[in-house]
């Protein structure tokens, strides 16, 4: 079509407004409607506007929408996608890229993922394979689809379905039923495959994941049996291995590596099972000793008590010593010596019960921050606080046992805690104690 000619629509149309009679010079401008905006302000008469044709029904669709609109409309075009998601719909969507029917182009895959395989690239492997399994999996999804949507006939009374089709259509349908068991075939050695990547890879629960998908093509399928039999055994799930693996013998019953995995279920099992034992024999031996040290305490009449946010000791404890397991062994408990005129303290792991302060002060002293040497064994004084909220003198040679078994002291979260003074500073740290506590229970 040359420029110069016009459609026979617009030349009539043109005919039509000039037989029309021109109006006459106006003195004032006309008033102009909303429908009557000129082309300045960006639209046009009725009459300039029914010269255009129709916009597109695509285009009529985003006429009222904004860009942003527009361009998220497109984006969920694939030919416009500038960020494809990493799901199943666009890996099968590239694999569009490549000619071929889906299962040629898988078949590809997966002689490109067995080359790997077979030089031990692993990872390289696995990924060839979940391209093929990707094209193969959408494939699926997509016969479910279809044949979910289909509507149920009713077949004729007595009239067979055979004889409802034509022999072409019962020849394409051949056709197709083979190809479709040729890809449910591939995709299946397709999954058995990665699994066995994944169990190099140690990807063990991947391993068995691809193993029950395959399965679900073909409940008879050995490998697949075989490898998520050693999957589950490599992360201890002992009971899952021997189910995947006696299942698979069940089928054949002679395969040798199903044989070796048997045994080595059975090794594990026995392994685990001598573990359950050890660990049951060391938990009733630790509740042994705990009922032993509550009766050694309650023997000796030592008064204990536990707060809500015991102190962190690591293995420090209240124990029977030389032996744990004899209950004529003596009580060992660690101490805290405390120096509050200093803000000091030092930590004694085990303080028998036989003992007594000057054993232990002998070798504590002297104290390396001590510049002034105030803490020596005769220049020092030892309390404990008592259950009233008093305090107790301690004698440097009186055992612990003879203090803790009076009633008058208690040990609080298995510690036993010794404040230890010089003597010019003793008198006054007490007095402002006993202030303190007489606050303490006024405020209660």
């Amino acid at each position: 079509m040359h420029i110069q000619e016009i459609s026979d629509e617009v030349a009539e149309r043109l005919k039509l407004e000039e037989s029309q009679p021109q109006p006459g010079p106006k003195t004032s401008e006309p008033e102009v409607t909303p429908t009557q905006k000129s082309e300045d302000n960006g639209t046009f008469t009725p009459a300039a506007a029914a010269m255009f044709p129709e916009l597109s029904p695509g285009r009529a669709m985003t006429g009222k929408k904004t860009v942003d609109e527009v361009v998220a409309e497109l984006k969920k075009t694939p030919f416009f996608m500038t960020e494809l998601e990493e799901n199943d719909e666009t890996e099968a969507f590239k694999a569009l890229a490549y000619e071929g029917t889906p299962l040629e182009n898988a078949s590809e895959f997966k002689e490109q993922g067995n080359e790997c395989f077979k030089t031990r690239r692993w990872a390289d492997a696995k990924e060839f394979y979940t391209k093929g399994v990707l094209i193969l999996a959408a494939e699926e999804r997509k016969r479910k689809q279809s044949s979910s949507q289909q509507p149920t006939t009713i077949k004729p009374k007595g009239e067979d379905r055979e004889q409802e089709k034509s022999k072409e259509e019962k020849k394409n349908e051949e056709t197709s039923e083979e190809e479709i068991a040729k890809e449910r075939a591939t995709l299946e050695s397709l999954y058995v495959n990665r699994a066995a990547c994944h169990l190099e890879l140690k990807n063990y629960r991947s391993c068995w994941l691809d193993g029950s998908a395959a399965l679900r093509l073909n409940p008879k399928n050995i490998k697949a049996y075989y490898r998520s039999a050693r999957a589950f055994l490599a992360v201890g799930r002992i009971a899952e291995a021997d189910d995947a693996c006696a299942r698979g013998l069940a089928i054949d019953p002679s395969n040798n590596p199903l044989k070796t995995v048997a045994r080595d279920i059975i090794k594990k099992a026995e392994e685990a099972s001598a573990r359950q034992r050890r660990e049951a024999e060391r938990a009733a031996k630790e509740k042994r000793r705990e009922m032993l040290i509550k009766a050694a305490l309650k023997a000796r009449e030592i008064r204990t008590r536990a707060t809500p946010q015991p102190p962190e000791m690591e293995d420090a404890g209240v124990k029977l010593v030389p032996d744990p397991d004899d209950p004529a062994s003596h009580l060992c408990f660690p101490t805290v010596l405390l120096y509050p005129a200093h803000l000091e303290s030092d930590f004694i792991k085990a303080f028998n019960e036989t003992d007594s302060l000057a054993d232990h002060l002998g070798y504590v002293f002297p104290l390396p921050w001590d510049t002034e040497g105030a803490y020596t064994l005769a220049g020092v004084e030892c309390y404990m606080e008592t259950i009233s909220g008093g305090l107790i003198k301690l004698g440097k040679k009186v055992p612990l046992l003879k203090v803790l078994s009076g009633g008058k002291v208690e040990v609080v979260d298995e510690v036993v805690r010794i404040f230890v003074l010089p003597k010019a500073q003793a008198a006054g740290w007490v007095e402002e104690f006993k202030m303190k506590k007489a606050a303490e229970r006024g405020d209660r």
